[in-house]
């Protein structure tokens, strides 16, 4: 068993309807939604891409907006929420043991973005060469404020950052765990976009994505759009509110 602290491992789409999101996500990304025990009430509506757990569909709090949810490894629960709350962050959840499974919290960044922590009782999975397609491979923070963020989370939880000049649009900052980028950090590209995390998923096609999400009753709200040296991106709400993104990274 082995953890990559600083590595987002899990996310999980919360809705007021589970398998109205299965289905969308089902068909567009070629996800299987499967029903699993978790020791609960009720079975989890677990996401497995192939043969692999990658994440699940919860119900969301009454009245909350559609989201992805996203869960960071750290190495300690109780410290890492204690510290941010010192840092200036919220909770939402404390911390908390999910039986067998592992011990987690929820929190709100300064600037409002909404994340869980995470310890998972059977550790993480491992990094893999490249993502495979269907697999989550980015997770970026639109915020605000980027630089209250980015001093919470290199602060909190131990990150540094290389930075990557956007032109009109600012500053990227690239979250690293030691040597490893792990996630990124921008400015909120329209003044009307709340504080989120949104993960991206790599996709064979990102056009051919965009085209099915529309289909399948989505709202693209980026364009395929090309990153020099990166890839090709979209971004979309999906027919609940969420936002997720997709990319065709280079070869």
């Amino acid at each position: 068993m082995s953890h990559v602290y600083g590595k987002f491992v899990w996310f999980e789409h919360l809705s007021a309807d589970t398998a109205a999101a299965s289905r969308f996500y089902d068909a567009l990304f070629g996800w299987r939604t499967q029903a699993t025990p978790m020791g609960g009430p009720e079975p989890y509506p677990l996401i497995k891409n192939g043969a692999e757990g990658i994440g699940g569909f919860r119900t969301a709090p009454a009245a909350a907006p559609a989201a992805w949810m996203s869960y960071l490894s750290v190495r300690d629960v109780n410290v890492a929420h204690a510290a941010a709350l010192a840092a200036g962050g919220s909770s939402l959840m404390p911390p908390t043991d999910f039986g067998a499974l592992g011990r987690g919290a929820t929190l709100a960044d300064p600037t409002g973005a909404v994340f869980c922590i995470w310890t998972d009782a059977q550790g993480d999975r491992a990094d893999a060469a490249r993502a495979p397609v269907g697999d989550w491979m980015w997770n970026e923070l639109m915020t605000p404020d980027e630089t209250k963020a980015l001093a919470f989370y290199e602060g909190v939880f131990g990150f540094s950052h290389d930075t990557m000049d956007m032109g009109p649009q600012g500053t990227y900052y690239l979250l690293k765990a030691g040597d490893t980028m792990r996630a990124g950090l921008m400015h909120s590209p329209m003044p009307d976009t709340p504080p989120m995390w949104v993960p991206y998923v790599a996709v064979v096609d990102c056009d051919a994505t965009s085209a099915k999400a529309r289909s399948l009753g989505a709202k693209v709200i980026v364009e395929p759009t090309d990153i020099p040296n990166v890839g090709r991106f979209g971004t979309l709400l999906d027919p609940q509110g969420a936002c997720i993104a997709y990319m065709k990274p280079l070869a």
